[in-house]
């Protein structure tokens, strides 16, 4: 498999830690073996909770440089991430092309190319306003957050009850989740290509980021992309052997795309 000793850094989205990934980090690592798989915090974030939060992406790409260089992660690595992380991984391939080799941007939206009611579907932001408006309790808020990004969970009850104990283990802030909200609807991605060797994964039926943005993305840049049918903004928490099979068909040394 082309590259199979690069070192895979996952990158979650706004508010999500580490943790949030499930299982797919030791999947990731038995699909590409011998392939150090490396999950990053942002700031504020999971172990980082107590850090603030940079109110840029390119903040936080340039935290995630330094961040492979004090860890001593070999470069140039292989990037994968979602929602804001995606945002930050494009922001990272950018200021520092020397650390990355290939990304995946998992349902991603960036500014300039798609607008506000597709990079945030309309329907969430009565639900939004009233989430950071109040005072939710934290079983309140891990529904909510479960019911806009997935659709194919067996057993919801079982995942907001794991998301709950990560909650009280780590909080994240209010003023930290805010800030991370603030970099998120401020950044604007390069109008060209940021490397190479991109491939977008998007669901048809994110119920919190219009699957347009990837596709806007995927002309502008003319990048690959490839669309699950049924799955929610996190698609590799809905169905991680799907993407899994992507990724290997991708890495697969011919760039092929199924």
């Amino acid at each position: 498999m082309n590259g199979a000793a690069a070192p895979w850094l996952l990158l979650r989205g706004l508010t999500r830690e580490s943790r949030h990934w499930g299982r797919f980090p030791q999947q990731l690592g038995e699909a590409f073996p011998g392939a150090p798989v490396i999950c990053l915090d942002l700031p504020g974030n999971g172990k980082l909770n107590a850090m603030e939060s940079p109110s840029s992406v390119e903040a936080m790409a340039d935290w995630c440089h330094a961040a492979v260089a004090r860890l001593g992660i070999a470069v140039p690595c292989r990037v994968l991430a979602m929602s804001l992380g995606a945002m930050v991984a494009v922001a990272w391939a950018q200021r520092h092309p020397g650390d990355v080799a290939a990304a995946v941007l998992i349902n991603t939206s960036l500014r300039p190319f798609s607008p506000l009611y597709q990079r945030l579907r309309p329907a969430n932001y009565l639900r939004l306003l009233c989430l950071f408006g109040a005072k939710p309790s934290d079983r309140e808020l891990e529904t909510a957050i479960l019911d806009m990004t997935t659709r194919l969970q067996p057993d919801p009850a079982a995942v907001i009850e794991q998301w709950l104990q990560w909650r009280q283990q780590n909080p994240v802030s209010r003023r930290n989740a805010l800030r991370q909200l603030l970099a998120a609807a401020r950044y604007r991605a390069p109008r060209e290509r940021p490397l190479e060797r991109l491939l977008l994964l998007a669901s048809a039926r994110d119920a919190l980021v219009d699957t347009r943005c990837s596709l806007q993305l995927t002309a502008q840049w003319d990048a690959h992309i490839i669309v699950h049918p049924a799955a929610g903004h996190d698609l590799p928490l809905d169905d991680a052997a799907w993407v899994l099979e992507r990724l290997r068909c991708w890495f697969d040394g011919s760039g092929a795309v199924p």
